[in-house]
This record gives structure tokens, sequence and C-alpha cells, in this order.
């Protein structure tokens, strides 16, 4: 199912609208400007299984980008709106994107991206009549008008190319084979996971509060127009916008990371209970680990509505816990309905129930590849079993097979849910000339999860004070994303490596974390 199922059945039914200020797109319009830009694609030399990219803030137009590209074969990246030009114009160029779809809000930053992505011939600009023109870009609804609203005459399924930065800091893109199915192909059973577990439907009105360009909110919220239901996209995430978009168009689904939970509970009791929240029915959250106690609260608070999955980009399996499932095991993130979930030490050898190892998803076959990059496919894989695949996480599984996290293996920090990758901010700030070496890790911090410190060893002569901390932290901004830079910086005499060079990370988390058996808060 698709948007031309829809547009035929309730063609004046909002597919999406924007939570502040109601701005909606109806399917008849998705499914007309969808085709025309697919149209466009097409008469660009676009052919399925080749690639564009979308950088875009939460906008309603962009679910005509993901249609368009979903009917025609194609490949589409959705890039992190808060990304610097340079760390954007890597993954358009690295995706081979040919076309890339941006906004008047993101223009400055797109314009930049233009130098390090140079076969992406053409760009379109999403803007009003009163935003200026940008050189390079084209208008995007001057564009769309130039173009047929009539289906394209084969509309092979296209697929997202997300991409998942490494401990490397360099972004690697997770590729799927593409399916072979038609898009309007009802046989197909996309959407089908929202709608067996969730009962996601026509009737399905669904908050989305995080960023589109994450792989959870662009999958779910395409899901829910796949099976004709009404998206409703927050711009950015607000405590009260948030409890106000419920009530207001009486939402009963929506997905959370953890820290939006922290940040609504802070509210002042008296606030929380002031909205109708009688709709909202089903509270799916992932991303990150929650917090016992803040999920505790929210079941206090919400009733048991809150379901918890994990599963990562790579879509290489899936652990799912009901409330009741939760309940009954608190702390776990689920029991795999994706896969089978194996537990494993250092050397891949499996381990019994109760054992912590880094844990692995076995499939029939591993059903991804990161694009242009065999290395980087097969050091997820085990070593003995190449359909068995990990994340970097580490855990155990209970007699009754429910997975509970208790560390990452590649320290991977992940703030208010979003991925954070050490090594990106050391190469940066290793140049510095009063740096001679640094580690950065994730602490214990109450509403984010974790926070990003660095901790510093000076270049000879130098001291450690606030002026040059304040000196390291404004140089990570000019070089790298704000939200990837440390919050904070310490400072060590000698950083604890091995005689081989390694860094010891883990003598510098345990100041932080203590030795518990648990390194997430």
């Amino acid at each position: 199912m698709y948007p031309g199922k829809w547009a035929t059945e309730f063609p004046d039914k909002p597919a999406v609208i924007h939570s502040m200020t109601g701005e909606q797109t109806t399917y008849r319009e998705l499914n007309d400007r969808s085709n025309q830009l697919a149209q466009f694609f097409a008469a660009k030399g676009l052919r399925a299984g080749d690639h564009v990219a979308i950088f875009i803030e939460n906008d309603i137009r962009f679910y005509d980008v993901v249609w368009a590209a979903l009917r025609s074969g194609l490949y589409l990246t959705t890039v992190n709106r808060y990304l610097t030009a340079e760390e954007a114009g890597y993954i358009v160029n690295n995706c081979e994107a040919q076309i890339l779809i941006t906004s008047s809000y993101l223009a400055k930053v797109a314009k930049d991206i233009l130098p390090h992505a140079p076969k992406c011939h053409t760009r379109l600009l999403v803007r009003n009549s009163d935003d200026p023109v940008v050189d390079g870009f084209d208008d995007y609804f001057e564009t769309l008008a130039t173009q047929p609203a009539t289906p394209l005459p084969e509309e092979p399924m296209g697929s997202f190319m997300l991409y998942s930065s490494g401990t490397t800091g360099q972004p690697k893109g997770i590729k799927r084979p593409l399916s072979g199915y038609a898009v309007g192909d009802e046989t197909v059973g996309n959407g089908a996971l929202q709608q067996m577990l969730w009962g996601f439907g026509p009737d399905t009105v669904y908050l989305s509060p995080a960023p589109l360009y994450h792989s959870a909110p662009s999958a779910f919220s395409t899901a829910v127009q796949t099976l004709g239901g009404t998206v409703v996209v927050m711009p950015r995430f607000d405590p009260v916008q948030a409890l106000e978009s419920i009530e207001k168009y009486r939402v009963t689904h929506s997905q959370w990371v953890p820290t939006m939970f922290t940040r609504m509970l802070k509210m002042p009791a008296e606030d929380r209970q002031g909205f109708d929240l009688s709709s909202h029915k089903v509270a799916i959250h992932a991303a990150a680990p929650c917090p016992l106690e803040v999920k505790k609260q929210m079941f206090d608070w919400w009733g048991e509505v809150l379901y918890e999955y994990y599963a990562g980009t790579e879509a290489n399996g899936f652990a799912h816990a009901s409330p009741a499932e939760w309940l009954a095991n608190p702390g776990t993130v689920g029991k795999a309905l994706a896969g089978t979930l194996r537990i494993c030490d250092d050397e891949g050898r499996e381990l019994p129930t109760g054992e912590t190892g880094l844990v692995y998803f076995e499939q029939e076959v591993m059903g991804f590849s990161y694009h242009k990059d065999d290395a980087k496919t097969k050091e997820v894989q085990h070593p003995e079993h190449t359909n068995w695949s990990a994340l970097g996480d580490v855990g155990y599984l209970n007699e009754n097979g429910y997975l509970f996290l208790t560390d990452r293996a590649t320290f991977m920090i992940i703030s208010g849910g979003v991925n954070i990758y050490p090594q990106e901010i050391e190469d940066v700030l290793v140049m510095h000339e009063k740096v001679t070496d640094v580690a950065v890790i994730g602490v214990p911090d109450a509403e984010m999860g974790e926070a990003v410190k660095a901790i510093v060893q000076l270049a000879a002569g130098q001291s450690g004070d606030e002026a040059v901390a304040a000196e390291l932290l404004a140089y990570a901004r000019e070089h790298i994303a704000h939200y990837k830079c440390p919050k904070s910086v310490d400072f060590i005499t000698e950083m604890p490596r091995l005689p081989t060079g390694k860094l010891y990370k883990r003598i510098l988390k345990d100041r932080y974390w203590g030795k518990g058996e648990s390194k997430i808060v």
C-alpha cells in the first residue's frame, strides 16, 4: 500500500500535519506531488538503484521526497540537518546522490555542501515566495509545476539508505538490496510490523516529535502513511507542545526517546495533569536505554501504554517488550521477534543465560552491507557466523529470553537518544596546538542519559585552567556539529595507554561511572 491507494479512497484526509502551524498535506496532494517529483527524477535520468538525498528540517515536504523516491526505485539518504557543510557533504558525496533537496532554512549550509559533492548535479530548494533565491539551486515548487502528476509507467519500490557513524568517525551508509516489488503491491507487507505490534492503520494519528532524518521517525511515519493514517510532525521537541499536540490532534500513537520522558516529567505536576491524553493508546520508545525510575514514573502517569524495542538502523534484528512484558522484566529492552539473539564473549564463543557479552542477532542471511566498505561490513559480523551481526552493545539474556543492556562495546555515546561517536571528536581536538592526547567519553547526565566530556593531556608547558577549557570547546564547535561537541573538559597528566598504544578508556570511564553492574544511567 502507498499514497496512491489512499488518494483514491479518502483524497482529502490529511497524510501529514505540521503540529505548530497546522499546515497539512492531504493524500491527494501527497500522491500528486510525489508523482511530479518522481517524473522529475526520471527526466533527470535517474533509474532504479540510483540515489537522491534530502537535507531539510522537520517540514511536511519531507514526505513528498520520501514517496517520490520510494515509487521510483531509488535509494533515499536523509542527511542530519545539524551537520556542518563538510560533514553533510561527505554523506551526499559518499551515497552518490545525483539530486539534493534542501530548504531556505538550511540554504547557507546547503550551499557550502556543493564543493564536497561534485557529482550531485541537481539541487532543489524548498522556499517561500519571499525567501531569497540561492545560486546553484532550482526552486522546488516551480520544478514540480513543470511535471505531470501521473505515475511513472513502472513504479519499483525504492528504499532508504541511511548513515550511521562508526567509531572511526566516518559515517557509513547502511544499504539493503531493493525488494524488486512494485510500490503498490499489497502483498509486500510494508508497515506490517507496525500493524502487528501496535495496531497501526487508517485510524492512526501518529505524533513524531523527533528529527525526521533519524531512521525510526522516518520509517515509522512512512509506515503510518503506507497504512492510511495521519502523521503529526513537530518542528522540534518541546514537552508542553508535545502534550498539547496529543490533546489537539487526538493522537493515538507516538514515538519517543527517554530524554523526552525526562523533560516532560520535570514539568510541574499540575501542568502535566492539565492535558487530555485519553486518545493516546501506544507510546513507543527506543534509541537509548530508559532509566528504570523514569519509565516507572511514565507508567504511573500515562498508564500501560509504553512499548519498548531494541534495533538498529541496520535492521539486523528486532527485540520488543510490551507494557506487561516490561513490568514482568523491569529494565529489559525486549525479547527477539526478528532474528535470534546470541550473546558472545570477546572470542566469539556463545555465553549461557545470565552472562554478559556482545549482543548479536542471527538471521538466515545478513541483509545489509555498508556502502562501498567491505571492511566495516565484516567488522560487525561474528568471526565464524557471517549471518550473525552486532550493533556494538553488551548485555545478557535472562531465563525467559529477555535482553538487558549493560554497556556499549564501542564506547559510543548516546545523549538524548542521539548517537555520538568519540573518535571523530578526538580527531579534531588532538589537532589543537595545546593538546598532546585526548579521550572523549560519555559521563552520567540525569536528563540526557550521557553528556560528552573531553579528557585532555596538554602539551608540555601548558596548564589546564578554565580559559584553556573554553578555548578547546570553542575550537571543537568550529569544526564539528554543535550537538557532538563536549559539554566539559577535564585535564589529565598522562593518558592511560597500553604499551601497544591502545587507549584504555575503561579506566577513564570508571572514574565517572564507578564499577557498578551497568554503565547506563
